[in-house]
């Protein structure tokens, strides 16, 4: 049953972490941790249908706070085959250092042209919330979008879109045409203004609520609009 849900801009949802970043709270790992858990919800429905085979799983780091996401949440899933792109200028390093000691793979951007149809979902950690200047992909993030939409746009590989789907403005929904579009995008804290506006809703997927500690630091704000989310995490 779809729940209703307030939405907040970047700018909000960034001031309603300040303290709680300043104080130690470990949003990150309440983040990780329900995305692991949700994905491998996914990662159990697509081995049930390769006859009990592992999941085959691309993480696509970039060099925020998402990548570090999807790496940690990564290194906690069970029946995955992961293989690790790091698509920015840098990697999350304790994220790194956990999903290679899991077992995951690190993956070279020239692997990709041949691996590209082969994954059966995808971790798009790629950008946040923190690229609302301009989000648009560049670089090796860019190019490792382009060889992976044909398979994601035929309906063979799942996305789990971390936070926003890369390439989204979080604000506005606008977006360019090299986005993966996300079958279920794990929001943290709120759901970000973008999600629902522009282009929004035709690249979200089905949008799941984490709750991560936000509320105190987001009653006071004024709320952009309300929204559907496929379902809440609670804290």
């Amino acid at each position: 049953m779809p729940e209703r849900v307030q939405v907040y801009t970047a700018a909000q949802v960034r001031a309603a972490e300040r303290p709680l970043l300043a104080a130690g709270e470990p949003l990150m790992d309440r983040a990780a941790a329900a995305l692991a858990a949700i994905t491998q919800e996914r990662v159990d429905d697509v081995s049930a249908r390769r006859g009990g085979l592992a999941t085959r799983v691309l993480v696509l780091a970039g060099s925020g706070d998402n990548g570090g996401d999807a790496l940690l949440a990564a290194a906690a899933l069970r029946n995955a085959d992961v293989a690790v792109l790091a698509v920015g200028s840098r990697v999350h390093g304790r994220g790194e250092a956990a999903a290679l000691s899991a077992g995951a793979r690190r993956l070279e951007p020239a692997e990709l042209q041949d691996a590209a149809s082969r994954f059966d979902l995808i971790i798009d950690g790629i950008l946040g919330i923190g690229a609302s200047a301009d989000p648009a992909l560049r670089g090796t993030a860019r190019e490792a979008v382009g060889m992976l939409l044909p398979a994601v746009r035929a309906g063979r590989t799942l996305v789990i879109a971390v936070d926003v789907p890369s390439g989204l403005h979080p604000d506005d929904g606008s977006a360019d045409d090299v986005v993966l579009p996300a079958t279920t995008t794990v929001t943290f804290g709120a759901v970000k203004a973008g999600l629902v506006r522009g282009s929004g809703p035709a690249l979200t997927g089905e949008v799941i609520l984490v709750r991560i500690g936000l509320e105190p630091g987001l009653a006071g704000m004024e709320p952009v609009c309300e929204a559907s989310v496929a379902r809440i995490v609670p804290r």
